[in-house]
């Protein structure tokens, strides 16, 4: 299933680059393995994929002792500023930063690993009560606040559009990012130069993709739908 899965999407994705006159190469699918089993995720290793998501730092530490492989781990999910000290040496990147207590939680706790953490920021596009993120008028003025941290590299923006039916409807929401992510580089602040957009899921990864999205987070696509039951 996983690998039909995968084809599938795989074409989706191809379709949404040749709509938009993007190369393939310009768009990183995320398969996003939380609650899923080890197992599912070696099955979609086996079909060449190598970029993962959860949403909780205890689920990635957990899978990162197992999965001993090269693969690049991304934290999708809502981060406590206490749980970051655990992700150094094992996170790719932080999709989910929208906060300056968090922000200089990573700087200190990358600053002690000696190394830095690629972060994306969380706008909160639709301006949904039930969702993280920052407005997207404060967007600026917080790079800005954060761009000075050494151990902290601002490469993007991430946004997590409405659940809905029609993908359509998140087209302006997609569009707005982008938009956004083109004026912060306009405003030539030191040490910022946003290239990455993580944007688009499921529903409507193919509008994402035609609005400029570099990653895509697929995970009931991929891994089918999940069960919560067992989650703690």
């Amino acid at each position: 299933m996983i690998k039909d899965n995968l084809e599938f999407v795989e074409k989706k994705i191809c379709e949404a680059c040749e709509k938009a006159g993007r190369d393939r190469s310009e768009v990183t699918l995320i398969a996003v393995s939380k609650t899923k089993p080890v197992s599912d995720i070696r099955q979609a290793m086996d079909c060449g994929i190598r970029v993962f998501g959860e949403n909780k730092v205890q689920e990635i530490r957990d899978k990162h002792e197992v999965i001993t492989e090269d693969v690049d781990w991304h934290m999708i999910g809502h981060l406590q500023a206490n749980k970051v000290k655990y992700l150094p040496g094992i996170i790719k990147m932080i999709h989910s930063v929208d906060n300056e207590k968090l922000a200089l939680e990573i700087e200190k706790q990358f600053a002690k690993a000696g190394i830095v953490a690629d972060v994306l920021i969380e706008v909160n596009m639709a301006g949904e009560d039930t969702k993280f993120g920052l407005a997207p008028d404060e967007v600026m003025d917080f790079v800005k606040t954060i761009s000075s941290l050494e151990h902290l590299k601002i490469r993007g923006l991430m946004t997590i559009a409405p659940y809905t039916d029609d993908p359509e409807s998140n087209r302006v929401y997609f569009k707005g990012l982008r938009e956004l992510k083109d004026k912060i580089n306009a405003a030539n602040i030191q040490g910022v130069k946003l290239d990455t957009l993580s944007m688009g899921m499921t529903g409507d990864y193919q509008v994402a993709i035609e609005e400029g999205a570099t990653f895509v987070r697929v995970g009931t696509g991929i891994f089918g739908e999940r069960d919560y039951s067992n989650i703690k």
